[in-house]
């Protein structure tokens, strides 16, 4: 009988499994390539009970409601979707600005973990090499879409503020955390990890560094800022290829020649924790379309948390530049967080530090550079200079996790001193009250001409 059962199981489930043709690829293929992105964000997952859907009669339905029950309801931060309904009412109803904003982060938290699982649904069927590539354009697209609406509205103070607190946090924040609560977890336990990857990340994130660097010295050095404001963005923009250039080295680099340094350990415990999946839950077609529904929501908040920043900064009393340095990376990629952290209390911290230093690495080395090359297309003149504060900050946590990394073994002590520079960094951006409208007047001048030709 229990057999009976699993074959009508199985029955029911192939037409929306197969739904795009027979797999690609075997159920040993299926697993290797498992990155530590994927791995990370598989931990938040949980198993969806299917035996009510099975039961539904029409075909066209059940897949429907089966995908409804994986994607929205497969994921532990599930109670967070009724955050998204309730920032377009309070939009639409004209609530208070500062609820809009919450409400939104909130709604983004579960979204970006979501598109990380869709990416590796469509992953089972184009294979690991265009699944690979299709995670890392889709890893950090929380934060890319949320610049791209910052820069349509001349807000390029926040664009460099929220990516550069994506990369402290990562490297501050998140890799510090995993390797404290590690540490303390596995006080008796040897912790090693594999320094090959975060070689390669940390020489990456120098260069970007020092792409950074470079615009702002070049200012400081100059006669005036009005004098050296084209060669800056000349310097920045040429950075800017340069740094697109080395990320698509790197991704040839971590998905053709090495890519077993990038790859998650997986070890027989897996199983247990249901971390290994043999086949995908949904459908190619359905994944894609679930994909691009996602990313449209995540579009329609980060819009909303564009538009709405400064009044939340007023009304709570917070500078801008803490918002989007702290309060922005560390919602947005919470369930990324999470995930890196769990992971580093089983003693895994390959897969902590992909997650850290792989997400670090993209968004200064692609994201950044990406949104330099956007803005001069759309003709707003966004440089490299994120001023000296900030680019100190990110040069000394840069130099700091270097430091930590460099002997292939780990403690509870690394991870304090990495948590202990970020308090003290965000402290610094909490008392600091810069102000958001320092815009460079070029900019400001084609936004009033634009305006008032639009008008005309």
């Amino acid at each position: 009988m229990f057999e009976c059962g699993k074959q009508k199981m199985t029955s029911l489930q192939e037409p929306w499994l197969l739904e795009n043709g027979n797999l690609k690829g075997s159920s040993k293929e299926i697993r290797h390539g498992k990155t530590a992105h994927n791995m990370s964000s598989s931990s938040l997952r949980k198993k969806s009970d299917l035996t009510l859907v099975s039961k539904v009669r029409y075909g066209k339905l059940r897949q429907f409601l089966t995908n409804v029950q994986e994607v929205i309801l497969g994921t532990k931060l599930s109670v967070l979707f009724p955050a998204i309904p309730l920032a377009v009412v309070a939009e639409c109803y004209g609530f208070g600005r500062p609820w809009v904003f919450a409400l939104s982060l909130l709604g983004l938290t579960p979204l970006a973990e979501r598109v990380s699982f869709l990416t590796e649904q469509i992953a089972y069927y184009t294979g690991p090499t265009v699944g690979g590539l299709l995670n890392a354009t889709c890893g950090n697209a929380t934060e890319l879409i949320i610049a791209i609406f910052a820069l349509s509205q001349y807000k390029i103070d926040v664009v460099k503020y929220s990516l550069l607190g994506s990369v402290l946090s990562n490297l501050l924040l998140v890799l510090g955390t995993s390797l404290f609560c590690g540490g303390i977890a596995n006080l008796r336990k040897e912790q090693k990890y594999d320094r090959r990857q975060a070689d390669v990340n940390s020489l990456l994130l120098l260069l970007g560094l020092l792409c950074h660097s470079l615009p702002l010295l070049f200012r400081m050095t100059g006669e005036s800022a009005v004098v050296t404001a084209d060669s800056t963005l000349q310097l920045s923009r040429a950075s800017s290829i340069v740094m697109l250039i080395a990320y698509i080295a790197y991704l040839v680099f971590q998905l053709f020649t090495h890519r077993q340094l990038f790859e998650a350990q997986e070890e027989s415990e897996d199983d247990e924790d249901g971390l290994s999946e043999e086949a995908p839950v949904i459908g190619f077609w359905s994944g894609f379309i679930w994909l691009v529904g996602m990313t449209a929501v995540i579009s329609l908040l980060s819009e909303y948390v564009v538009e709405t920043i400064e009044d939340a900064s007023d009304s709570w009393g917070i500078s801008v530049s803490f918002i989007s340095i702290i309060l922005l990376p560390i919602v947005g990629n919470a369930a990324e967080h999470a995930g890196a952290i769990i992971f580093a209390f089983k003693n895994k911290l390959d897969i902590s530090l992909g997650v850290a230093l792989g997400s670090a690495t993209q968004i200064s080395v692609f994201v950044v550079p990406l949104c330099v090359i956007v803005a001069w297309i759309m003709g707003i003149k966004m440089d490299l200079n994120f001023n000296l504060l900030e680019t100190g900050s990110l040069a000394l946590s840069i130099i700091a996790v270097a430091f930590t990394l460099q002997d292939g073994t780990s403690h509870y002590m690394k991870g304090l001193v990495l948590l202990l520079f970020y308090i003290v960094i965000g402290a610094c951006f909490f008392v600091s009250k810069t102000p958001l409208n320092h815009v460079n007047i070029t900019n400001s001048g084609t936004k009033i001409a634009m305006d008032t030709i639009s008008r005309a």
